[in-house]
């Protein structure tokens, strides 16, 4: 027996003698609506007899009268007016031919009220008698932090199915606005008390009389499932998450001057001295800006060096002084005593100042092993001697590190001991156990680079390690990432499924960490927070770096899942809209796109300067009631546009025209005057395509755009713009340009 609340169990015996104003069968369950004393419920019954109550409306002990009903076709409109407030509770069922229900819920006061507590809004039932305390289940996913406000869970006593319950908190901004509170750790709870709960507010930032606000946006999708093990859990996490994701009010993108700001942010790297340290005979970029204190980072170098030879290629534009400067310094990162690449300049190592665990001399982040390596690995399958000869040199250390650890890698450890330093990220949480996906990945990389199979048998050790996880597979988002794709990658070598479902649990972990919702209060009105991606999975904010690689490594994913066809439509689905959100929101991680009173004072930045003039991206965007950039003034960060160009820009030079698309797209080609591509996602979600010229200010040839998949031509859309055409595309679709 589970300990309850008086709240609960009170209102339990309320519900059970409540009064029934609505019921409605949806597929093969039945809705009811229950008005008590105090809250109106809506029950959820399944066909065995199962039900959970979903609490709409509550007050304090102020009882509630109802004033009218409304039923449409569409919804019902249930208005309850008490002493205290009124409240407003529509229910609807937008989900087709999908159990799927929805309910909103506004309050308005009768005066300035305050509100020290809430109770949470989900109440698990037996089928007629038995307590709320006796029932049996399981919290699969809850919101953490900022994240979104889901839920899923599944009731196993008795047994019922399972519920995945989305609060859409872009509805609860005015309430934090005035408030001045956080949306974030709503939606959670402790069986069996579990779903959202309302900030809790103070005397001085009272909800104010009169005024309406949204308290909820719910919306359920119910089923009969009980997920048997870890892989079922996380896809339908992910399916799940999908169908309401086609529901959800979101927010629309606009289109922004990649090329213009990878210009700006190139010459501020180039130019600003607190971009640099000289140190060892060569010069080295630093992590943050006028970060003189810290020794160099092999990872630094490399996250702007490869995304910098990216652009280079796909421009025919030359900064070979930078890259050479970059490239010729990353020798001095080989430790010959270890033999392997190491993650501070061997030459400063003495000057760490011990101030955090890794900035010690000798002491190893597990997944910064191989993070470098991974980019030395690209660069030499690109024909790079010298980053050849560094992986294979390093490579015998890192494998016998793999062994060491039995591919259950610690936190922290001595490299030259192996002694551990950290065995846990948190109590009972264990190590970082994304690391098997990085490190499968820097052997597959390896596997590709010399054809010997023995690298390909360490890729395949690694992941078996995966096996058994679930959500908590998630440690660092963009190691994550791109252990999704060596995943789905390992799948394509060997046809084992077991790789497929390992490569979802990497995508349910993400997808369980980003904020599906657009923060509007406080500091975040100045950037767009829908799809925010954190870095870890306790990260109190997000993070630019980890951003810009999730995008890469969804691109990858993508890519490699091109003629799988079992790969599932949901995950395709998210993850192109996933890029086409990070693509809109990851520029205002630059200083001048924010202004001046949004960013961190002096007094509060942990690493080195932030310059509100300097196209170099912060490391942090912080919940609308903190500054950002706290952390620094990320240098490592500015391959963000770097990345983002050669992706997402296609240049047509017969033509004279680029086009850029949000989503990923492939298979671009040129048949006489006609441009020919594919484009990622879903046909049941569009995306923006921009048509701009090549050459700034020239005039465009005049196009037609049509849609192979249905024949259709395609309108220009927006506001006419001498300068680019935009067109909204459908996912997984057939496209081609005529001129």
């Amino acid at each position: 027996m589970k300990p309850i609340s008086a709240w609960t169990a009170a209102a339990q015996d309320s519900l059970e003698s409540g009064t029934l104003l609505f019921g409605k069968k949806l597929n093969d369950y039945s809705i009811n609506v229950v008005k008590s004393d105090f809250c109106l419920w809506i029950l959820a019954m399944w066909p065995g007899g199962g039900r959970i109550a979903f609490r709409a409306a509550y007050t304090a002990g102020d009882p509630l009268e109802l004033e009218s009903q409304t039923e449409t076709n569409d919804d019902v409109l249930f208005v309850l007016k008490g002493n205290t407030c009124i409240q407003k509770v529509t229910l609807s069922f937008p989900g087709g031919d999908k159990p799927i229900f929805r309910f909103s819920t506004t309050l308005t006061p009768a005066f300035d009220l305050l509100i020290p507590y809430w109770p949470r809004d989900i109440m698990p039932l037996f089928k007629k008698k038995g307590r709320v305390q006796n029932t049996k289940g399981t919290v699969h996913a809850a919101q953490v932090g900022s994240r979104s406000g889901n839920l899923f869970f599944t009731q196993e006593q008795p047994a019922t199915g399972s519920v995945f319950y989305f609060q859409n908190l872009t509805a609860l901004n005015k309430f934090c606005t005035d408030t001045e509170t956080s949306a974030g750790d709503l939606v959670g709870g402790d069986w069996p008390e579990i779903g959202m709960k309302l900030p809790v507010t103070t005397v001085n930032k009272p909800l104010k009389k009169d005024q309406e606000y949204t308290i909820s946006d719910a919306f359920i999708k119910l089923s009969g499932d009980l997920p048997a093990d870890n892989y079922q859990v996380c896809q339908q996490f992910i399916n799940h998450l999908a169908d309401i994701y086609l529901l959800l009010p979101k927010p629309d993108t606009k289109y922004h001057d990649w090329i213009d700001v990878l210009h700006k942010g190139l010459n501020d790297l180039q130019e600003h001295k607190g971009c640099w340290k000289f140190a060892d005979g060569r010069s080295y970029l630093n992590a943050y800006v006028c970060d003189y204190k810290s020794p160099p980072e092999s990872m630094v170098q490399l996250a702007v060096l490869l995304p910098l030879l990216d652009f280079d290629k796909w421009s025919g534009e030359d900064h070979s002084p930078v890259i050479e400067t970059l490239h010729n310094g990353l020798e001095n990162f080989y430790d010959p005593v270890l033999k392997t690449i190491v993650r501070w300049l061997p030459a400063l190592e003495q000057n760490l100042d011990w101030s955090e665990e890794q900035k010690q001399p000798e002491v190893m982040d597990s997944w910064y092993l191989h993070h470098p390596l991974l980019n030395l690995s690209r660069l030499a399958l690109d024909g790079d001697a010298l980053a050849r000869k560094l992986v294979l040199d390093s490579i015998d250390y890192v494998i016998s590190v793999a062994r060491h650890f039995n591919y259950d890698w610690p936190v922290f450890y001595k490299m030259a001991t192996l002694e551990v330093l950290k065995r846990e990220t948190q109590e009972g949480q264990g190590g970082e156990k994304d690391v098997p996906g990085a490190y499968a990945h820097l052997m597959l990389q390896v596997w590709q680079l010399t054809a010997d199979k023995k690298y390909f048998d360490e890729a395949v050790k690694a992941a078996k390690k995966l096996d058994g996880l679930s959500f908590d597979i998630f440690y660092q988002a963009n190691n994550t990432s791109f252990a999704a794709g060596a995943l789905l990658r390992l799948y394509k070598e060997t046809g084992d499924i077991l790789y497929l479902n390992l490569s979802y649990l990497c995508i349910a972990g993400i997808l369980k960490n980003v904020q599906l919702w657009e923060s509007d209060y406080g500091n975040a009105q100045h950037y767009p927070t829908f799809f925010a991606v954190y870095p870890l999975n306790d990260a109190p904010y997000t993070a630019a770096y980890e951003e810009q690689e999730v995008l890469a490594g969804i691109h990858w994913y993508l890519k490699e899942a091109d003629g799988v066809d079992e790969v599932l439509p949901s995950v395709r689905l998210l993850l192109a809209e996933c890029v086409r959100y990070i693509i809109n929101r990851v520029i205002y991680y630059y200083p001048p796109m924010l202004p001046p009173e949004v960013l961190a004072e002096k007094k509060d930045i942990k690493t080195g300067e932030v310059d509100p003039n300097l196209w170099i991206a912060l490391e942090d965007l912080q919940d609308g009631w903190n500054r950002s950039g706290q952390v620094g003034q990320e240098v490592y960060g500015a391959g963000i546009a770097f990345g983002i160009v050669p992706r997402h820009y296609h240049k047509v030079e017969k033509a004279g025209f680029m086009v850029f698309n949000e989503y990923p797209a492939t298979g671009f080609t040129v048949r006489d005057n006609t441009l020919h591509f594919f484009t990622r996602g879903d046909g049941q979600l569009r995306f923006r395509m921009v048509i701009l010229p090549i050459e700034p200010g020239a005039k465009l040839p005049k196009v037609t755009v049509h849609s192979e998949n249905d024949g259709d031509t395609i309108q220009p859309g927006g506001n006419p713009n001498t300068e680019f055409m935009e067109f909204m595309l459908s996912g997984n679709s057939k496209v081609k340009i005529k001129w």
